[in-house]
């Protein structure tokens, strides 16, 4: 069996549970021998089987019919096997149990909890090891992930919604919707995608946001993040869905320095001028995706930035740039 082919497989299919097994990154596994695929697995849901346990499960049915033995068999995965005990058992030692004689990974796991250490499990039990087979692709796919274990930091995207005249509110006691329905549902898919939410208590009490990912799929609720120096009213809708991790220590960078330890890989920051700029004068932002409305709100409306170029001026380059209904959505990337 062609082993690059089977891992272009694996990558494709694990990327269905990306919305269900996160914080955990997505990955999967194929069983095959010469001939055939005998059987997949995929970690479809946080807490639940890795996937590699998956595909030997599922390997189990045919076994008597479409092969023999587990030594007849090698094992496809694009993430290292894991060889701690978390939720689950180690990876490593199931695989070394059932008798597979060769593993080919895609990348070695980032996590220091693995880190070649499930590797080292498989080679000193004499089972043959091939690692980096598409490692950027498997990379690039739980890139969050990746950059939490690399910069022991979670991934920080900054979203904010503008007028076209940069603006990011009228200052009332009423909302301001400013893209349409469309822009406003992305936001919901972007929500999804990411583990945690943040935001400020000033948001909280002028908008009332729910800040939760509506959307009509399958999907791990973010957690959710409060900054503020005051007290909020527990009513408010931002608290219903699940717990809050409540911060009002106004050292931005200590309270990220703080999140290594969390379970969560990435954070949206949903949040008025002032705290989003803070965040990018301190250089903490790593990504801004921002949604431009062709309408204008006004000298009287709230600038979203001091001045022109601001985002470019903070050291972001545009990467892509495209239209949603009437509006743009323009993701921009930290340089370098």
């Amino acid at each position: 069996m062609n082993f690059e082919e089977l891992m272009l497989r694996a990558v494709t299919n694990a990327e269905t549970f990306k919305y269900t097994a996160k914080p955990n990154p997505v990955v999967g596994a194929i069983l095959c021998n010469d001939n055939e695929i005998i059987s997949e697995g995929y970690h479809e849901i946080y807490g639940s089987n890795h996937a590699e346990i998956n595909a030997i499960s599922n390997a189990r049915k045919h076994q008597g019919k479409k092969f023999n033995n587990f030594s007849e068999l090698a094992l496809v995965c694009t993430l290292e096997p894991c060889s701690h005990v978390g939720k689950t058992g180690s990876c490593a030692e199931q695989i070394v149990e059932t008798g597979i004689k060769k593993v080919v990974i895609g990348t070695i796991d980032p996590n220091p909890k693995v880190a070649g250490k499930g590797i080292e499990i498989l080679k000193k039990n004499g089972i043959d090891v091939t690692v980096g087979i598409h490692e950027d692709i498997v990379k690039n796919q739980n890139k969050y992930f990746f950059f939490k274990h690399t910069n022991n930091k979670p991934y920080i995207i900054l979203k904010i919604a503008s007028s076209l005249d940069g603006k990011s509110h009228i200052e009332s006691d009423e909302r301001t919707i400013i893209t349409s329905k469309a822009s406003r549902y992305d936001v919901q898919i972007l929500r999804a995608s990411c583990d945690a939410i943040l935001t400020g208590g000033n948001t909280l009490r002028n908008d009332n946001p729910r800040m939760n990912a509506r959307v009509n799929f399958p999907t791990n609720q973010p957690k959710k993040i409060l900054l503020t120096s005051k007290d909020c009213d527990k009513e408010l809708n931002f608290f219903k869905d699940n717990d809050v991790k409540i911060y009002k220590n106004k050292d931005l960078t200590q309270i990220i320095k703080s999140f290594k330890d969390q379970d969560f890989c990435s954070i949206l920051i949903e949040a008025g001028p002032k705290l989003a700029n803070s965040f990018l004068e301190l250089g903490l932002v790593d990504e801004i995706i921002s949604y431009t409305s062709n309408n204008e709100l006004g000298d009287k409306a709230v600038s979203w930035f001091k001045e022109n170029n601001a985002i470019e001026n903070y050291g972001f380059k545009l990467e892509s740039s495209y239209k949603i209904d009437s509006d743009i959505k323009e993701v921009f990337k930290k340089n370098g």
